[in-house]
């Protein structure tokens, strides 16, 4: 697994100076993208020295990288919340949602920070999530059906490959949410035949 930060932030000062240095990363890149996103830039928009800057990051891909980690480490725990709160069909909207709008920012932004999941090795980012979700809802969450291991990752992975697909061909010019109704649809759909199949299993 690729090291975000070469130190560990273990006190609020540390914490504080991460976020500062995150979210100005997130300013520049949804002001200038990434081409114009420099550490120096980075460390005068958080308000701390460059040395500072490299004594938890190792440069720009790290900070972008570290920075896509956190959007989708927020997404997985809020799909997560959703799922035990609510084990049912009409969830599925809400989770849609959330991973649609776990990269917010322009369309170049969340181009950016997709391509620095891609980098730091896309198999396993989404492998790690996949496995970490289902280690959060075990025991907390009444699905009402057995899942197997394919059904499980095709429920964990068809709509974040899509909505990768949709960022990345831009180009298609989507309607967010018309896409969402499909989106909606699909996994609505699907658990339904799961739930429906598990009836005819008795």
């Amino acid at each position: 697994m690729t090291e975000k930060t070469r130190r560990t932030p273990r006190q609020s000062r540390s914490e504080a100076t991460v976020d500062a240095i995150l979210e100005a990363a997130f300013q520049l890149l949804e002001a200038g993208g990434v081409e114009a996103l420099t550490t120096n830039h980075i460390a005068r928009r958080a308000g701390v020295s460059v040395g500072t800057l490299y004594q938890y990051f190792g440069g720009k891909q790290a900070i972008l990288t570290a920075l896509a980690q956190r959007r989708a480490e927020a997404a997985r725990d809020r799909v997560a919340e959703l799922v035990i709160a609510r084990p049912e069909i009409g969830v599925m909207r809400a989770i849609v949602r959330t991973l649609a709008t776990a990269f917010e920012g322009s369309p170049a932004t969340r181009r950016a920070l997709l391509d620095a999941l891609r980098l730091e090795g896309d198999d396993q980012v989404v492998m790690r999530h996949h496995l970490a979700f289902f280690e959060t809802i075990a025991g907390k969450a009444s699905l009402g059906l057995s899942l197997t291991p394919e059904a499980g990752f095709v429920l964990t992975h068809a709509v974040v490959g899509l909505l990768r697909a949709a960022t990345v061909e831009s180009e298609l010019a989507l309607d967010p949410a018309r896409l969402e109704d499909e989106l909606t649809r699909l996994m609505e759909a699907y658990v339904s035949a799961l739930l429906a199949q598990r009836r005819a299993d008795g």
